[in-house]
């Protein structure tokens, strides 16, 4: 009897020590997380002025805005979107319908593995000595094939996932009534996991909006309007980096309120992304 009380006693203590751990470490991360956010909300709010959204980048000490970089992110992560989405679509369907057997399947989850854990910095790289270095200019093209590289992985992991969770009574009951396989995945198994791969997508998109490292070695940055992709193109991470590194207080302040709009962007992403995801398990 005392040899289970003492047992009981050692894991309660046990217990109260990781709980203790745990809310601390929760604790010293929301610190510095708010700490950021109320840096970021006092720098940025009094530079987020009309002129923003109304003007282009401004050379030093003079008075500008933040136009060309938003449409020119605005650009490049629609276009990395629309190429990276049905290929991480594709592959994931692949690999959650066909993959139970073969050689591919192993070696193509091992591969996207790679790809959702290597830095940013690598695909970058990677861009430019495939493409940039062949072509010899930056690009916008080159900044949107790289932002694409970083969404595929997502895509197929989420996308997987997604249709693992479809129960396969949905596949065998159209498969009973004489559907194909490819209409049986395609009006049954992907249209259930709908939400879900939306909100793959969704946080896809929320990773590469505030991407640097790749679009410093890819679509570079461009002081003036332009919307020819086969040019370098200005965006946002970039030119909050530049900005934020120079001894210019105006374009300090750009870069402040640069910054309060990537994070506001990606927090909206994230908030529909989780809405979505708790509407698609409430379903299933």
């Amino acid at each position: 009897m005392n040899a289970m009380l003492n047992l009981y006693t050692r894991r309660r203590i046990i217990n109260a020590v990781g709980l203790t751990i745990s809310v601390l470490a929760m604790l010293f991360g929301l610190f510095w997380l708010c700490w950021i956010l109320i840096t970021l909300l006092d720098k940025g709010l009094p530079a987020l002025t009309p002129v923003v959204f109304a003007q282009m980048t401004p050379p030093p000490g003079s008075s500008g805005g933040l136009l060309n970089a938003i449409a020119g992110s605005l650009i490049m992560t629609l276009v990395g979107t629309l190429i990276g989405t049905p290929i991480g679509i594709l592959a994931g369907t692949y690999l959650a319908e066909f993959g139970q057997r073969g050689w591919m399947a192993p070696i193509t989850r091992f591969i996207n593995d790679v790809l959702l854990s290597a830095p940013s910095i690598v695909i970058g790289l990677f861009v430019y000595e495939v493409y940039v270095v062949r072509v010899k200019h930056f690009s916008g093209w080159a900044g949107a094939l790289a932002l694409s590289i970083l969404v595929i992985p997502i895509v197929i992991r989420t996308t997987e996932n997604m249709l693992r969770l479809v129960p396969s009574t949905l596949r065998e009951a159209a498969a009973a009534l004489g559907a194909p396989q490819w209409k049986v995945i395609n009006f049954v198994t992907l249209r259930a996991a709908r939400a879900g791969i939306i909100t793959g997508v969704l946080l896809a998109v929320a990773r590469i909006s505030g991407e640097t490292a790749p679009l410093l070695f890819t679509a570079l940055n461009n002081q003036f309007w332009s919307s020819n992709m086969d040019q370098p193109m200005a965006n946002l991470p970039v030119v909050i980096f530049q900005f934020a590194m120079s001894p210019y207080e105006d374009w300090q302040k750009l870069a402040w309120a640069g910054a309060l709009l990537i994070t506001v962007s990606v927090l909206i992403l994230d908030i529909l992304a989780r809405v979505l995801f708790r509407q698609s398990a409430t379903t299933h």
